[in-house]
């Protein structure tokens, strides 16, 4: 099971959002690639990035901080990014800077043909980021609901070869309410590829939670706000489960 902290970029400040609502954030470091330093020094296997102003306006807004976060740690651990990627030329100019992956959202469900071709193009790369409330499928910064099933979503993706797909609970996220572990199993045992889970990590209780349910097909799960303010400790909860999953 991978914990994988959350560093969402704003301005170029590592920030917190609530439900995604761009003014209900908070900040809590001025400098990312310090923090994402910090997240590898305690343990973490993978980071996720996520540029919030990127996801609002369509295209990148945070490079600068983007690139520092990757020339500072991009060696040492693979690092996944979502948020305003559109194009393949965003994604080219990612990998090459040192990007594990590419996390596609909106754009997946706008433009499934750009997915295929991302895909196809740099195969063992991508990831959909799938945004759901009730099971249906949100975009443009889960500022729009859609009408599509995130179940028939997912199995559409995965036939196009994407590498695994993250489900969040946007009814959760930044809330501390806990993850919605029934929905996340019911996608991952829908599909053959990996499922991350997101959206209201909360306390260790959450973490055993999902490594009961590993085999299913859940990979790991994005750390968000409970690691930053101390409502769960991410080395006790990776340590944990570590213990439980081997």
């Amino acid at each position: 099971m991978l914990l994988i902290p959350a560093i969402d970029l704003k301005d170029g400040h590592c920030v917190r959002l609530k439900q995604g609502d761009m003014d209900q954030s908070t900040i809590f470091s001025d400098s990312p690639a310090t923090m994402a330093q910090g997240w590898l020094n305690k343990g973490a296997r993978r980071l996720h990035l996520v540029d919030l102003n990127g996801a609002f306006a369509g295209h990148p807004k945070n490079e600068q901080a983007i690139r520092q976060i990757l020339k500072e740690v991009g060696s040492e651990i693979d690092v996944q990014l979502g948020g305003g990627i559109r194009d393949l030329d965003t994604i080219e100019r990612y990998l090459d800077a040192g990007l594990r992956y590419v996390i596609i959202g909106t754009a997946a469900v706008k433009n499934p043909g750009f997915l295929r071709d991302a895909c196809t193009a740099f195969g063992g790369h991508i990831i959909v980021g799938l945004d759901a409330k009730d099971g249906k499928v949100a975009t443009d910064g889960w500022s729009k609901l859609t009408g599509h099933d995130v179940v028939d979503l997912g199995k559409k993706f995965e036939d196009y070869g994407v590498e695994s797909i993250i489900y969040t609970d946007i009814g959760r996220d930044g809330m501390l309410t806990g993850i919605n572990v029934e929905a996340t199993v019911k996608l991952a045992q829908a599909l053959t590829i990996p499922v991350i889970a997101s959206g209201g990590l909360s306390n260790m209780a959450d973490i055993e939670a999902l490594c009961a349910v590993q085999d299913e097909g859940v990979e790991g799960v994005i750390c968000g706000r409970a690691i930053y303010t101390g409502d769960l400790d991410f080395e006790k909860a990776q340590a944990r489960a570590d213990e439980l999953n081997g």
